[in-house]
């Protein structure tokens, strides 16, 4: 029996997502931007998913720009201000995807790049925030809730720092949106990004929520589709899948929410009784489904092969830094050391996730634990 625990690298399409996503697959056919019924009627599907992802987030709908992506939307984000407003300087937080960080270097060396650091904890704090900006930034950009560790951040609070220093706002919110309650809106930010196969929507469908002032450059060019921000024909299944999973995310939240919790928390009681563990950022705010931790003197990556060897499919944090052997980035900014870093495992649920998943793999855990335990000592013993 395989089990998967790794819903924050991508989860599984909801039924209800698939099926609504059928007919536009097979029997419907028309360009959205053509004028005759037949790019009406997809242009229609587009704008309906626009409303059902705005209402996730509380968002009005002109201001949801579709991509392909959370990694689209965040290269379009920070390349494009910078492009608009000739940036000198931006600010993003040491713990962010490195679908941020990656577009952030490429700026250089033309506009620096200045990394928030975060605590302990996993929290990035106003002051720090504050100690981090100076007068020519032009960008702040915080992750809503962290994809390794699951920490959540006050990105209300941050926001209003990053504004009263005359700084636009961005928050990827890839993994919280249908985790938590998130809201463009409440939250005061001026960019949001949103990632549909994170909360049982397609692959290959995200969308950049935008404040209509902020200065943009489409980065990709060849129409004037999605306000001229994203050139190219839209991609209508997915599309309407990401509003059928949007609008399920919002109905929803709070019975996942509730069952995500119940794991995590039979989790953390079960992974206390093995000495070796080391649940990280326990004690903050976290997403309910996310639980990364290290098992000391022991190595991340022959722990997860052992893991799915016995059918649990688990990761060590992001799914896009998978095959690379130094430690998180995520985890040393945090100040966890590169022993315990490189140790990591995160267990992310999902909303088929039982009980049972849960007392499973935490003895397959504990016997490989414990076999590799032994052996070490045995081959001690030779030496």
């Amino acid at each position: 029996m395989a089990v998967y625990l790794d819903h924050n690298a991508t989860t599984p399409l909801h039924e209800a997502v698939y099926e609504g996503m059928q007919s536009w697959m097979r029997s419907v056919v028309g360009n959205p931007s053509s004028l005759h019924r037949f790019g009406r009627l997809q242009r229609d599907a587009i704008e309906h998913a626009r409303e059902q992802v705005a209402a996730l987030v509380d968002a009005h709908p002109e201001q949801v720009i579709f991509t392909s992506g959370g990694t689209e939307s965040n290269n379009l984000l920070i390349k494009g201000l910078v492009a608009a407003t000739d940036a000198k300087r931006i600010a993003v937080s040491a713990i962010e995807h490195m679908s941020v960080l990656e577009p952030a270097a490429h700026t250089a060396p033309d506009c620096v790049v200045d990394s928030i650091p975060a605590n302990s904890a996993g929290y990035i704090s106003t002051d720090t925030l504050e100690q981090t900006l100076h007068a020519d930034t032009a960008l702040v950009s915080v992750m809503a809730a962290n994809n390794e560790t699951g920490v959540i951040q006050d990105v209300a609070k941050l926001a209003a720092c990053g504004k009263k220093n005359g700084a636009w706002f961005h928050t990827d919110a890839s993994q919280a949106a249908g985790k938590i309650a998130v809201s463009y809106r409440q939250w005061g930010v001026d960019a949001m990004t949103l990632s549909a196969h994170k909360f049982y929507g397609p692959l290959g469908a995200g969308a950049l929520i935008v404040n209509r002032r902020l200065p943009l450059l489409a980065q990709q060019h060849g129409g004037s589709q999605e306000h001229g921000l994203r050139a190219g024909t839209e991609n209508v299944p997915a599309i309407v899948g990401f509003g059928i999973a949007a609008e399920l995310a919002q109905k929803q939240l709070g019975q996942r929410a509730e069952v995500m919790l119940a794991l995590r928390t039979r989790l953390e009681t079960a992974l206390a009784r093995i000495p070796a563990v080391t649940v990280f950022a326990q004690q903050s705010n976290r997403l309910p489904n996310t639980v990364q931790f290290g098992v000391a003197g022991f190595d991340g990556e022959t722990l997860l092969m052992q893991l799915d060897r016995a059918g649990f499919a688990v990761s060590s944090g992001s799914a896009c830094t998978s095959g690379k052997t130094e430690p998180s980035h995520v985890l040393n900014a945090m100040g966890v050391a590169d022993e315990l870093a490189l140790a990591a495992v995160r267990v992310s649920f999902g909303r088929d996730n039982t009980s049972s998943d849960v007392d499973a793999f935490v003895q397959a855990l504990s016997g490989i634990v414990d076999r590799m335990s032994n052996s070490a000592v045995m081959m001690a013993a030779t030496i």
